[in-house]
């Protein structure tokens, strides 16, 4: 996580509507907890500690112009080494890139059947409650 621990974030759902899938919006959280950890500079940290904070959304942050100039520079960069790959390299890191949100797909739904477990044990425990009568 990021420096400053103790401030709120936002979670995955923030996301969806950007992805409209929870295991992209999970991908993307994650992506942008790395850039406020400083690992795409202090721009994007910054932009990325903004995001999760609920203080900006993403949509706005990008129109944002140094963070869009620094985007758009990381961006570029990226571009440039993606089509320095061979073919054998670019398919790999499209597996890697599948494999990667088939683990977050499955990690949601682990969650999710632990949330109804939770909630059905709840329930027992407060219906129990009731029943002496």
């Amino acid at each position: 996580m990021s420096s400053n621990d103790s401030e709120p974030r936002v979670g995955d759902d923030e996301f969806v509507p950007l992805t409209r899938d929870p295991a992209m919006a999970r991908m993307l959280r994650k992506q942008l907890e790395v850039l406020a950890d400083g690992k795409g500079g202090e721009v994007l940290a910054e932009m990325a500690r903004e995001v999760l904070s609920g203080r900006i959304g993403l949509r706005e942050a990008v129109q944002v112009g140094a963070y869009e100039e620094e985007l758009v520079r990381n961006v570029g960069s990226f571009q440039q080494k993606w089509d320095e790959m061979s073919a054998e390299e670019r398919a790999h890191a499209e597996k890697e890139g599948a494999r990667f949100l088939q683990e977050q797909r499955a990690e949601i739904e682990q969650e999710r059947r632990e949330r109804g477990r939770e909630a059905q044990a709840k329930s027992r425990h407060s219906a129990g409650a009731f029943s002496a009568y």
